[in-house]
């Protein structure tokens, strides 16, 4: 199992590329989940910028695990935009030289979406992961609430709905266990699928709207509750030692104050479980 380091970790820190690949070599992690929106500021830098990252990956003997960013394929989704979106990130995650990109599954709760409604993001997906597929790329869909992959059965079935090779998972262990599933069993069930994992972890089931994408974006929004993962309600010690001979990276994903020197923390306790 290979750990990544997600860069979304620094959206309010002034830190350089430079400053988070020397970070990742020290710590020994393997790799980067490059945010989108950090991967198109560093693309807008021009060749040079590219060349200079992907300079440092090389000389670090790290690598970009994959690109997080949000392809609308909602009911209501303009697909003409959702392909031009889509064709940005292939082309951004082709400059970085990985094979992955993470998305969501619409913007609604599977359980309030009526058939007609999850059949449109099915073959919206499909269409997407056509797009991926053929540019030799990953679409990974994000277990999370408010969407359709927000528990582990609709999850399941939304891989068997769009029955596509390029169409994987990625499993936040958090947002499973938030729907009320077992994380362990909820990984047997999505096995065939799962492609990356998402680390995080929280005190209590009441402080999980942390991790709303408003509030994790704010400045200034409640970090409550976030915690190491050796600390929280989800079980890691176990999910770590179920995945680490996996052969899939882990990314850590983390949300509070003080981001470089938890995630060095977080990785010295993974390091020590296996």
């Amino acid at each position: 199992m290979n750990v990544s380091v997600c860069t979304i970790s620094f959206r309010h820190m002034l830190l350089s590329f430079a400053d988070i690949a020397q970070f990742v070599h020290e710590q020994r992690f393997q790799a980067i989940e490059l945010w989108g929106v950090h991967a198109k500021s560093l693309s807008q830098g021009g060749a040079a910028v590219i060349e200079h990252c992907r300079y440092l990956l090389k000389l670090y003997q790290i690598e970009i695990s994959m690109i997080s960013d949000y392809i609308d394929v909602s009911p209501q989704a303009d697909m003409k935009s959702s392909i031009l979106k889509c064709d940005e990130l292939i082309a951004l995650a082709q400059q970085f030289g990985t094979n992955k990109i993470r998305t969501f599954a619409g913007k609604a709760p599977s359980q309030s979406v009526n058939k007609h409604e999850r059949e449109m993001v099915v073959n919206h997906l499909r269409v997407i992961g056509e797009r991926c597929a053929a540019a030799g790329i990953m679409l990974l869909i994000e277990t999370h609430p408010n969407t359709i992959a927000d528990n582990t059965e609709s999850t399941l079935l939304l891989m068997k709905e769009v029955n596509h090779e390029a169409v994987k998972v990625n499993l936040d262990f958090l947002h499973l266990w938030e729907a009320g599933d077992d994380p362990l069993a909820s990984y047997g069930q999505l096995h065939n699928w799962v492609e990356n994992f998402h680390l995080k972890n929280i005190t209590s089931l009441e402080n999980c709207t942390v991790f709303d994408s408003n509030n994790v974006y704010a400045p200034s929004g409640s970090r409550s509750g976030i915690v190491p993962l050796s600390d929280g309600q989800v079980d890691y010690a176990s999910i770590i030692k179920a995945i680490h001979k996996s052969g899939k990276n882990a990314s850590l994903e983390w949300f509070g104050d003080d981001p470089l020197r938890y995630l060095a923390q977080e990785r010295q306790w993974i390091q020590q479980l296996v």
